[in-house]
This record gives C-alpha cells, sequence and structure tokens, in this order.
C-alpha cells in the first residue's frame, strides 16, 4: 500500500503592507507600498482643478484632464501610449474641483520603467489641444442633464458664491488654446503633488529613480487661489422635471477622519449625508409637493447633536468605510495612499480611533455656527427659501 507521504505545508501568511514616504527637494512626495501583486502609479497635482481657473481660463481644468499622455518631451502621443501598452499598462486621468490625477496600473516589474512617462511635458500640438477640447465639450455637455451634478454645482455656487473659484462649475467647455496652456503651466508642477505607487518592493531605488528622471520644476509665481466659505442659496428652476432635489450644507472641519465620522452621524439620522474638504451636509430629494416637507426632515436631521453611542457607531463605520478603500485594488490603494498624504494621517486606523466624542461635538458645534448653505434644483416652487431655513439654525 502506498504511503500518503507527509502533509501539505501550512498556507503562507499574507504579507502585510509596508508604506514609505519621502519628500524631495522639488516638493514632490513619494509614497509607496510593497504588498501588492500589481503596481498603481498615480501622480497628484493638488492645484490642477478648476478651483485654480484664472480670469478667462474657464473651461481650462477639465480640457487639461484630456491632455495626459499627449504629445510632449520630444515624443509623440503613438509613442508615448505604444511604450505604456508594450508594457501592459492601463492609463487613467481625472480631475475636479479640487485637483488632478494621471496614472497607470501594469505588472510591478515594470512600474519604475514607465513611471517617467507621466512627467511629459506637454507640447500643446494643435491637434491634441483640439481633441481635448472636443472632449472637455462632450463631458461637460452629458454632466449639465445629470440631476446631482447640477446640485453638487449649486451648493458649491451657495456655499463659495457663484462667481468664486470654488463656486464656478468644473464642467465648463470652450477654454481656449491660450487659457488650457497658461493653466496647464502654473498648476501642473511637482511642488505639492504626490506620486503614489503600490506593489514597489524598493521604496529607496523607486524614490532614486523619480530624483532623477523627474524634471526639476521652475518655481510656482502665484500662490494658489483661495476662496472662503460665505453660506447663502442657489436655485435652479425646471419645473419640466417633476421632481425636486435640495441640499443643505455647511462648512466642514478640517481634519478628514472627523469630517467622515460626522458625516456618518448626520447619516444615522435617516438622511442621505455627502463631504468633501471644506463642507458638508444633507441632501434629498422629493415630488415637487413634499419638498417643503423634505426641506423639514433635513434640517431636523442636521439639528440633532449625536450622542455618545451615535459617534461610537459612527467611529467604527468611517474607520471600516476607509479601511475598506485599503483592500478596493491596486488604483484605490493608491487614492487611499494619495489621501493620506495631504490629511498627514498616514496611519488610517490610528487616525480613527483618536477621534474622540468631543472631538465630534465640537466639529457639529462649529459647523452649526457656519452659514447654512440651500442648493435647490427641479421643480422647486415649494422648496423655503434661505431666510427661512437660517432661522432654523440661528
Amino acid at each position: 500500500k502506498k504511503s500518503p507521504g507527509p502533509p501539505p505545508p501550512p498556507p503562507a501568511t499574507k504579507k502585510g503592507s509596508v508604506f514609505s514616504s519621502t519628500t524631495l527637494a522639488t516638493g514632490l512626495t513619494v509614497v509607496t507600498e510593497d504588498a501588492s501583486l500589481v503596481s498603481t502609479v498615480s501622480l497628484t497635482y493638488p492645484n490642477a482643478g478648476s478651483s485654480q481657473e484664472g480670469p478667462g481660463e474657464a473651461g481650462a481644468a477639465i480640457a487639461n484632464r484630456y491632455l495626459a499622455f499627449k504629445s510632449g518631451s520630444n515624443l509623440s502621443s503613438a509613442i508615448i501610449l505604444r511604450s505604456l501598452e508594450d508594457k501592459g499598462a492601463l492609463v487613467f486621468s481625472s480631475a475636479g474641483r479640487r485637483g488632478a490625477t494621471v496614472g497607470f496600473t501594469a505588472a510591478r516589474e515594470n512600474a519604475a520603467y514607465v513611471a517617467p512617462l507621466l512627467m511629459t511635458e506637454c507640447s500643446f500640438e494643435k491637434w491634441d489641444v483640439k481633441e481635448a477640447q472636443e472632449l472637455a465639450g462632450i463631458e461637460a455637455g452629458e454632466a449639465t442633464s445629470n440631476a446631482q451634478v447640477a446640485l453638487t454645482d449649486q451648493i458649491y455656487a451657495a456655499a463659495y458664491g457663484a462667481q468664486s473659484s470654488m463656486g464656478r462649475s468644473y464642467y465648463t467647455a470652450g477654454a481656449s488654446r491660450p487659457s488650457i496652456m497658461s493653466f496647464r503651466e502654473r498648476n501642473y508642477t511637482l511642488d505639492g503633488a504626490v506620486l503614489a505607487a503600490t506593489g514597489i518592493a524598493d521604496h529607496e531605488a523607486f524614490v532614486r529613480m523619480v530624483d532623477s528622471e523627474f524634471p526639476i520644476p521652475a518655481p510656482r509665481k502665484e500662490a494658489p487661489l483661495t476662496a472662503e466659505y460665505m453660506g447663502g442659496e442657489a436655485r435652479v428652476s425646471a419645473p419640466s422635471t417633476g421632481y425636486a432635489h435640495v441640499a443643505l450644507a455647511f462648512q466642514g472641519p478640517t481634519s478628514a477622519p472627523v469630517t467622515n465620522v460626522l458625516k456618518h452621524c448626520l447619516g444615522m439620522s435617516g438622511v442621505t449625508a455627502f463631504a468633501s474638504s471644506g463642507i458638508m451636509g444633507v441632501y434629498g430629494g422629493s415630488a415637487p409637493g413634499d419638498a417643503s416637507a423634505t426641506v423639514d426632515a433635513l434640517s431636523k436631521a442636521v439639528g440633532v447633536a449625536p450622542s455618545a453611542d451615535v459617534v461610537a457607531s459612527a467611529t467604527a463605520a468611517a474607520k471600516a468605510e476607509a479601511l475598506a478603500t485599503l483592500d478596493g485594488g491596486s488604483q484605490s490603494l493608491a487614492d487611499a495612499m494619495t489621501a493620506s498624504v495631504f490629511d498627514s494621517t498616514m496611519s488610517l486606523a490610528e487616525a480613527y480611533d483618536s477621534v474622540t466624542a468631543d472631538d465630534v461635538s465640537k466639529a457639529y458645534a462649529a459647523m452649526l455656527k457656519s452659514q447654512v448653505s440651500l442648493a435647490a434644483v427641479g421643480d422647486i416652487s415649494t422648496v423655503p427659501y434661505h431666510a427661512t431655513i437660517a432661522s432654523r439654525f440661528a
């Protein structure tokens, strides 16, 4: 009878990620982790969003998104994309009010080889710019028919002022070639940018490659544009929609973990809550005749201070949500790593564990002291005006 042989070895223990961060003399922060089986390398420019569009540059941010991987540094867009495709890299780009990101996902052994292509200096070839303008126009046109986009635009207009850098819409078409060029040359710089890379076994070697291959940026000549939270009202009447969308917003905390915990506190009141850097609130929708009742429900949810039990539950939910992004795939992990640099929270678990009920209570009180912002889109004839709503939080 054949011997069954020795038992199989136990399964290998899954290796935990080791995160490393280095800030170079250029102002670029390089953050890596070493356990991912594939590599996502993303370069985020925090000042390349539409909030940094100067006079005459409306629409430059969205157009520049479509100049990613276009001709530059004496390389044609065809050569740049072929070099990436030959290494199996899948490219992506994104932008919004706050910043822009360009990156790729590839086999980890190829990450360092193609990473310098993220920093090609755009040559603004006429055909590339024309295509970027056309694609930006298509995206902006599609956004105009989206009620959620319209509501988001209106809540920012209400919060910061429609003509402020933060209050203007990202989805703006028609940027000229000179404005696209001036915007990119001013805001697509390494000083303050973050290069996040997953699946990098040797952080120091990767940093040396970046230091030698990425160009030294020219010093920024102008300070980034800023916008102060004001609190106001913005309404778009569209009775034909047969629906009312309403949002209430306040100035949010500066701490991202506290903001997320407070968002979950608001969400536990039975409404849909939202939060972004510097702003947070609640929103809802209803048939036009029920819009006033929807505003009442939103106001009531915001007006109830979270109890200690609610804060504890919200903290656990916010922490779980944040940690889930680390397991959401290579690109999701790179996004979380980038956010951790901007928020100065390299350890997500510790950041949420350090949030106390007193922190949330103070943040909630400060939120209510800021002026409420009201946005309403659709058939909004029964939505109360700002003064009526503001009096509830006086």
